[in-house]
């Protein structure tokens, strides 16, 4: 089912996701239903913040992304993305790696805004599956960005937050008429 994105402004995004203590049939099908919700939106990841649920659980597909690459290792060995993808984040914990680098970012709760954001170029995550198990990975390029992007979603931090002040000035405009 496709889910309503919300967007800024909604309280849902600034709040910080609860922790997902049960992983049940119902958590299955939000998860079901936020991949579809992605999808459909063109987006290569979705938070559940972004969706009016403020929990630790976002998700995010990168596979069919070829103008920025990503890459993946599991115990140090790099794996194919497809193994992996879509990836499911429950309660992940995201230890940031590596040098600052620059690319552009958008968020389908600000429709029509992109800006280049600095984020750190690698990232170790430690998150559970939706089959209870637990996943340790490394991961850089867009994966990367995208983990990050989504675990600020979890933490409340809009990408807005982590724009230079002169993106910002010169966004604002259209970003007060998605805030309404």
């Amino acid at each position: 089912m496709i889910l309503d994105i919300v967007q800024y402004g909604h309280p849902a995004l600034r709040a910080k996701g609860r922790k997902i203590t049960k992983i049940d049939e119902d958590l299955a099908d939000l998860v079901d239903d936020m991949l579809e919700t992605m999808v459909e939106a063109d987006g290569v990841g979705l938070a559940a913040q972004q969706i009016g649920r403020p929990l630790q659980l976002c998700v995010i597909d990168v596979e069919d992304v070829t103008d920025r690459p990503s890459q993946m290792w599991v115990k140090g060995k790099a794996v194919e993305l497809g193994e992996y993808m879509p990836l499911v984040l429950i309660n992940p914990e995201v230890e940031l790696l590596g040098s600052p680098e620059t690319g552009t970012e958008g968020c389908l709760s600000f429709p029509g805004i992109s800006s280049d954001i600095t984020r750190p170029e690698r990232v170790r995550v430690k998150t559970q599956l939706l089959d209870g198990s637990e996943l340790t990975f490394e991961a850089a390029g867009l994966l990367a960005r995208a983990v990050q992007h989504e675990f600020d979603h979890l933490q409340g931090v809009l990408f807005i937050d982590r724009m230079t002040s002169e993106d910002r000035k010169l966004l604002e405009p259209k970003i007060a008429r998605i805030r309404g």
